[in-house]
């Protein structure tokens, strides 16, 4: 059997817009590699890669899949990712642990929103790239067009490497520029250059040497001096200059038609960097990979299976990992004990006996390790940088349907989470809701399926209650007595106020003036107690209070009827009515906002913000793109990752973070306290 390691691995990751045919793509190069006996399909739900329930329902990849497969005495460890852009974790993770990305195009669409969100992902981490034409044989599909486009969008290093021969129904096959060679239908056949299509072979054919020739010094003097370059020396550049990111080959076909496939496997051995000419991230350096090294290897992603339990998926780049073996987590600084090792290919696991530098692996039911976390030998540790994800932009109340659900919720919610780093879960305390955030809507939704699927919890997802706080705005003295005469002990508690307010921000203080024991001191804890309870829920609307300064200054008692619960009700009261006549105020969280746009939908955004009671602080171009700041109250942008969405196409992206609270307009705060005292008249 042979084996696979730094020298003959391909670790590479299908990246797109979603519905550009990476999933058609990736199961044409299993059957094509003879992974796989039959093509399955992503609308009838056989795709190797496609197998979640959730995207077999939905008809798109949720989540990353390996794909190994034997090509040329290498092996391709293909890694197929979700295009659409709630699911970017997936991308982020199946880019971290690949030396080359395939970035797939629709033949028919050209360059989409995902298509530039992931060329922009793969400048900022410097991966190597092949770009694949796809759906050649669709309605609309046209090569040269698709190729301007990607050249306007990406620049002029992005250069064929081969011309389709027909579109549409008329689709036949390729013509390779370095060969200068035809390769039509499957199974391929050489043929010879259609001669209609000589004159745009020789032009493209120029370019893409006269490319490849400026990469190498004696290369640029043979090409200007006239002399053939042989195609083993164009080849031998051509990878270079894929690896420095000079010249990004485009490639073309049909992955339904299985047209183009096999030499798009061709050029992934040929050009893509293989995992020895990559170092690795870590412990604030890098390190050279090696097998004989020391075990350093990074945990990419975690499932949670039904069946399995936890399902751990790593990529090893120094050293290897046997079966039935113990391996320590820097992370964690803890033992692990490893089990059964496993080859995925989609759902399918292969048991192995080992895993070595430069392959991907799977291992079950590890009990401390997570995604991110870094497994190495103990006497010599060492942490892999771990995959940067993006924070969370979308937020959404859980709430369990039944009884049963209220006590599997929480396991269930962290289980996800644990998963999923682009989804956290908080619980805010002021509104009393569990708080579940992600990527967006769609991201929600797969999350809420995945709970009742994996976990039997039924939920409901609903706007967040916005986390109003009441304060007041004028000082005051209130005085509350609470006297009760009911035969045997009466009951007797009289406590002064005097009320002041803070800054908006601060919390609440309680402070004690009393002289001469008109309280005792024994009951003044007592009244603290009241105030600081009855400061849970303000008089306008029933939210906290903040900044209020309440000081105890008099009172009476009664030597018999006092007693702590009387003077926790006074203290209490007296804070209530203290506050009415302070003239409160609601206060609502203002939220810094952060949009990048492109620059011709600016306006748009702008005018949108305005409508949203923002505050526009500033505005800085940033390559194509306009970075807009503003703030605005949380209660407007509630749905802001939907509103963007649909105004921009998905092409504006924005970050939200807490500021400050500041008072409610007056108009809006009727509002809101008219709606709490019809829900209060519901409920009663």
């Amino acid at each position: 059997m042979q084996k696979y390691g730094l020298e003959n691995i391909h670790n590479t990751v299908l990246m797109s817009h979603g519905g550009a045919g990476k999933t058609s793509l990736s199961e044409a190069v299993l059957f094509t590699a003879g992974a796989v006996s039959r093509l399955g399909k992503v609308d009838d739900g056989s795709s190797t890669s496609d197998y979640d329930p959730d995207e077999i329902k939905r008809k798109i990849s949720i989540n990353l899949s390996l794909l190994p497969c034997p090509w040329r005495e290498t092996k391709i460890n293909l890694i197929d990712t979700p295009g659409y852009a709630d699911f970017v974790g997936e991308v982020k993770a199946g880019m971290r642990v690949s030396e080359g990305a395939i970035i797939v195009v629709c033949a028919a669409s050209g360059v989409e929103v995902g298509t530039e969100q992931v060329w922009r992902y793969c400048e900022e981490a410097s991966v190597p790239r092949l770009i694949f034409v796809n759906k050649m044989d669709r309605e609309n599909a046209d090569f040269f067009r698709t190729v301007g486009d990607i050249q306007t969008k990406f620049g002029s290093k992005c250069l064929p490497l081969q011309l389709a021969v027909g579109a549409h129904t008329s689709f036949e096959g390729v013509v390779d520029l370095l060969a200068m060679k035809a390769y039509t239908g499957a199974p391929v056949k050489e043929a010879e250059i259609p001669s209609a299509l000589q004159a745009q072979v020789d032009s493209f054919r120029e370019k893409l040497v006269e490319a490849i020739a400026e990469v190498d010094d004696a290369l640029i003097e043979k090409y200007l001096g006239g002399e053939e370059i042989t195609p083993e020396e164009l080849t031998t550049t051509l990878r270079q200059a894929v690896a420095s990111g000079s010249v990004v080959p485009i490639l073309t076909g049909s992955a339904l038609q299985n047209v183009g496939v096999n030499r798009l496997m061709d050029a992934i051995c040929d050009y893509l960097p293989l995992p020895k000419e990559q170092k690795v991230a870590a412990g604030g350096g890098s390190v050279e990979p090696g097998e004989g090294a020391p075990l350093s290897a990074l945990v990419f992603k975690t499932s949670a299976d039904p069946y399995v339990g936890k399902l751990t998926y790593f990529r090893v780049y120094n050293g290897f990992i046997d079966s039935n073996s113990h391996v320590w987590n820097a992370n964690q600084n803890a033992m692990e004990r490893i089990g059964q090792l496993f080859m995925m290919r989609g759902k399918t696991q292969e048991p192995v006996p080992q895993v070595r530098a430069g392959d991907i692996g799977a291992v079950a039911k590890l009990n401390v390790t997570g995604t991110g976390d870094t497994l190495c030998s103990q006497d010599k540790p060492t942490k892999i940088t771990p995959i940067t994800f993006p924070d969370p932009t979308f937020s959404e109340a859980v709430y369990p349907k039944t009884k049963i659900d209220v006590d599997k919720m929480g396991t269930a919610l962290s289980r996800l989470a644990e998963e999923d780093p682009t989804l956290r879960v908080r619980r805010e305390l002021s509104t009393a809701e569990t708080i579940l955030s992600g990527m967006g809507d769609t991201h929600l939704d797969v999350a809420a399926e995945k709970m009742q699927r994996k976990f039997g919890v039924n939920v409901e997802l609903a706007i967040p209650k916005v986390p109003y706080r009441e304060t007041i705005t004028i000082p005051s003295k209130a005085e509350y007595k609470h006297k009760k005469q009911s035969g045997g002990h009466g009951q007797y508690g009289h406590v002064l106020l005097e009320l002041e307010p803070l800054s908006k921000d601060s919390d609440n203080e309680f402070t004690n003036r009393v002289v001469g024991g008109s309280v005792p001191k024994n009951y003044i804890p007592a009244v603290e107690k009241g105030v600081v309870e009855a400061a849970q829920e303000g008089v306008l609307a029933g939210y906290p209070v903040v900044g209020v300064k309440a000081t105890l200054y008099d009172g009476s008692f009664h030597p018999v009827d006092s007693s702590e619960i009387c003077f926790k009700i006074a203290g209490a009261q007296a804070l209530k009515k203290g506050m009415s006549d302070s003239q409160p105020i609601l206060l609502e969280p203002i939220m810094n906002l952060k949009v990048s746009v492109p620059g011709d939908l600016t306006g748009d955004i702008i005018g949108d913000l305005n409508t949203k009671r923002a505050r526009v602080l500033g505005m800085n171009p940033e390559g194509d793109s306009n970075i807009i700041e503003a703030q605005v109250p949380l209660a407007e942008v509630q749905r802001y990752a939907i509103d963007l969405k649909s105004m921009t196409q998905g092409r504006a992206v924005y970050s939200m973070e807490f500021d400050h609270y500041e008072e409610v307009p007056a108009q809006v705060t009727q509002r809101i306290v008219a709606q709490k005292q019809s829900e209060k008249a519901g409920k009663g």
